[in-house]
Formats: C-alpha cells, sequence, structure tokens
C-alpha cells in the first residue's frame, strides 16, 4: 500500500477556479453557469491561495471549474502553481475555447496532465449528455493536441444508469482515443445529479470485475473516481492470483482529497458540498489538519454500518459524498457496494 501521510496533506486538491462554462451538463456538481459568480476569488487572491496551497503542499493541484479557462488570468495562475513547484493538471471543457487554445503554451507554463470527459460512447449520446451539440467531436480533438502537445491525457468516463448501457462502446473508444489514463466516474447525486440517475449496485460490481480484466488487456491506465469498492475488487482478485494493483492509494473524500470552490469555500471534495471555512478568512492548511470533520472523515473506524465492520475499510471505506447524497450522513455504508463484510455474513443485518 502506498505510504502517505493523509493527516498532514491532500494528495490530490481539486481548486475550483470559477464556475463560469459555456457548456451545461446534464450530471454537472458545479451547477455551472455561462458567467462568472461576482464573488469569484480575484486575482490577487487567487495568486494569494498558491501560496497557501504551496504551504499545505499536496501531491497534486488539479485547476478545475466551470470551464478553467474562461479565466483571463489562468496562465498566471499555472505559472505561480509550477513555479511554486506544484503538480498542476487541468479539467478543461471541450469548448471551441479549448480548441483555440495554445497547448504547448500551457505544457510551457507548467501544466503536466490534462482530462477531458466523454461521457458518451457516440456524438449523440455524450452530445446530448452535455447539453451542447458537437461537444464530442470538439473532445476527441482536444485529446489529440494534448498528446500531441505532450501532457498526460486522462479521459473521465460517468458511469450511471444512462451511461451504463454503453460500456462495451466505451471500451471501443478508449481504445481508440489512446489515453494514459481511463478514469470512471461513479455517479454522485449532488449539484444536477439525482438519487434516481444512480445504478444499480450489482451493475456497478459487474463493472468493476470487467475492469479487472480489461487492466491486463488495455495499454493504458484504468482507475475510478468516487467508485473507491474498486480497491476491494483489485484485491479480491490479487487473492486469487491477479496481477496485484500497482497503485492503490487509499484517498477518498476528505482523506487525501480536499476541494476549494470558486468563491474559496473549503470542502471535503466537490462532491460533498460540506462547507469547512473559507480561504479568504482561514488557513487553509490548518483547516485540512485540524478540522473536526476532516480529522473524522480520515477515522476508517467511524464509518456507520457494514462499511465500518468491512476488512477492506482501511483502503475503500465507500464513497462519503455518495452517502451523503443519498442519506444525509457522511459516514453511512456506501449505497453502490453490494459486498458483504466477513464481520457480518450470517449475522442479521438492520
Amino acid at each position: 500500500m502506498h505510504e502517505f501521510d493523509f493527516s498532514s496533506r491532500p494528495f490530490i486538491l481539486f481548486w475550483e477556479v470559477t464556475r463560469a462554462c459555456a457548456l451545461a451538463c446534464r450530471h454537472c456538481r458545479a451547477e455551472a453557469q455561462p458567467h462568472a459568480h461576482p464573488q469569484e476569488l480575484t486575482h490577487a487572491e487567487a495568486l494569494k491561495l498558491i501560496d497557501d496551497i504551496r504551504e499545505l503542499n499536496p501531491h497534486m493541484l488539479v485547476l478545475t471549474g466551470g470551464d478553467p479557462m474562461m479565466r483571463r488570468d489562468l496562465p498566471d495562475i499555472i505559472r505561480a502553481a509550477a513555479n511554486s513547484g506544484l503538480h498542476v493538471a487541468l479539467s478543461p471543457a471541450a469548448t471551441p475555447r479549448l480548441l483555440h487554445a495554445d497547448f504547448a503554451a500551457l505544457k510551457a507554463a507548467g501544466v503536466r496532465s490534462l482530462s477531458l470527459s466523454l461521457d458518451g460512447a457516440s456524438a449523440d449520446t455524450h452530445d446530448r449528455f452535455r447539453g451542447v451539440p458537437h461537444t464530442f467531436d470538439r473532445t476527441l480533438q482536444a485529446a489529440q493536441l494534448a498528446k500531441q502537445a505532450g501532457l498526460m491525457l486522462q479521459v473521465n468516463t460517468t458511469l450511471s444508469r444512462a451511461t451504463l448501457p454503453e460500456f462495451d462502446a466505451f471500451v471501443s473508444l478508449m481504445q481508440q482515443v489512446q489515453p494514459d489514463v481511463w478514469s470512471i466516474f461513479a455517479l454522485v447525486p449532488t449539484g444536477r445529479a439525482q438519487v434516481q440517475d444512480l445504478p444499480d449496485a450489482n451493475e456497478v460490481e459487474e463493472v468493476w470485475q470487467r475492469l479487472v480484466s480489461l487492466r491486463k488487456q488495455l495499454p493504458f491506465a484504468i482507475k475510478t473516481t468516487e467508485g473507491h469498492h474498486f480497491r476491494r475488487v483489485l484485491m479480491q482478485a490479487a487473492q486469487k492470483g491477479a496481477p496485484p494493483p500497482r497503485h492503490l492509494i487509499p484517498t477518498r473524500d476528505g482523506k487525501g482529497v480536499l476541494f476549494i470552490s470558486h468563491i474559496g469555500e473549503v470542502q471535503p471534495s466537490g462532491f460533498l458540498p460540506i462547507t469547512l471555512g473559507n480561504v479568504r478568512e482561514e488557513s487553509l492548511t490548518q483547516l485540512y489538519r485540524n478540522h473536526p470533520l476532516l480529522k473524522r472523515l480520515r477515522d476508517d473506524d467511524a464509518l456507520h454500518g457494514k462499511c465500518g465492520a468491512c476488512e477492506y475499510r482501511h483502503v475503500c471505506g465507500g464513497s462519503r459524498s455518495r452517502a451523503y447524497g443519498v442519506t444525509g450522513d457522511a459516514f453511512a455504508p456506501e449505497p453502490l457496494c453490494n459486498y458483504t463484510p466477513a464481520a457480518l455474513r450470517g449475522a442479521v443485518q438492520s
């Protein structure tokens, strides 16, 4: 298991530099808007925040949105972060603005990796999901531009009730795109996403089992986002002789993960909308290390129900965001996991 002190610093920090975006995605976490919020962090505040982030020293800083390309000072933010020694990743929207960007200049400024979303395996389904025509084609073009510029490319795909039937087509599409990493995001009911959009837990388990097999067949890495129980499936497969997972980093909302909103609010993750404080008023480092909720979220034994009894809780722990979105309790059992822990087998479960 990867050794990393989650109590001291996050492994990955997401900064929503703006909520402005030209798309209207069906499941948008941010409920993005066409224009920037009037209370969005100013240029000076953004540069000060870079200093605060450097003090916290996350393994990776992801600049996201909305669409981060909508911020005119994005190059300044990237340069300041990279010059501070931070590993900078960028998560833009596939818009004409992105295709007109200079990808080589983004890399020169300090962007190391870029993530794009493909949430439909065809132009018809993806554009319907994203709410704007031609987004599918733009995403494929942006992927090629990123690779030509030498940026590491991650493609994100949402796993929902609507996208589940296209899984085989997604696999074929990824073989065409050839990203460095394919990340499957198990939907969280927050923002525009609803509980009824979630797939069934048994269906998710089948997808995870498929991914175990695909790891051996596909030439790129496969990971999940808010699909922490995929780690349990990987460990179970390794116990049966499958290749052990190379990078098993036991992060989850608030445990190695932190989120800063466009107006400076600090939250355990972008999918767990509980505000802990604001970077305009409080120390980012002190919030992460000392806030009572974050300390409890990092306690594997604080989990309720079967997650708290699970022998895989130290590497998984379930999505605290999805538990909160479905039940209102961030410590409730993972709604999309069908596994019964060894300690509860044969027992009556309430």
